[in-house]
């Protein structure tokens, strides 16, 4: 009974040693912001700002139970796993192909409703996109690419194989 107790003491100096170590949280540049870089409606900004950027920029709006450590540490490793795949705060300084391809990667994500994931959706039900809004995010992509292929060689824009 001694060493459970011993154990649970420890345990709880942990815990509470945790809750000093933060990770570092996001900065909110928007220099090189989407929206600088492209032309994108209020209603398809809107959407992003709801349903992506939490993860998927540096303008993350963080839940109060990101201040509980691990919960927090492992809410960080997310977000920072999310922003090396698609960084909307940074898309500007995105070489065109990477834009072009981002764009294209992310249509995909909504036609197969892979984004936003469900396990964020089950407690951010906010940020749940109806069928109408996927078709508008993705009509805008796809009129965002067609638009860079008027301007940017073939070449330029499709993954080298």
């Amino acid at each position: 009974m001694k060493i459970l107790k011993r154990i649970l003491v420890v345990l709880a100096v942990l815990l509470l040693v945790a809750q000093f170590i933060r990770p570092a949280r996001n900065a909110g540049d928007t220099s090189r912001d989407i929206t600088a870089a492209m032309n994108v409606p209020e209603d398809v900004d809107i959407m992003l700002r709801t349903s992506c950027y939490d993860c998927h920029s540096n303008e993350t709006r963080y839940p109060w139970y990101a201040e509980l450590q691990p919960v927090g540490w492992w809410l960080n490793d997310h977000i920072q796993d999310a922003k090396r795949e698609l960084n909307f705060s940074e898309f500007k300084s995105f070489r065109v192909r990477r834009q072009y391809v981002k764009l294209q990667e992310s249509a995909e994500q909504l036609e197969k409703n892979l984004m936003p994931l469900p396990s964020y959706l089950f407690i951010h039900t906010d940020s749940r996109l109806s069928e109408q809004q996927k078709e508008r995010l993705i009509s805008w992509i796809n009129a965002s690419r067609d638009s860079m292929k008027k301007i940017y060689p073939p070449d330029s824009l499709e993954r080298r194989r």
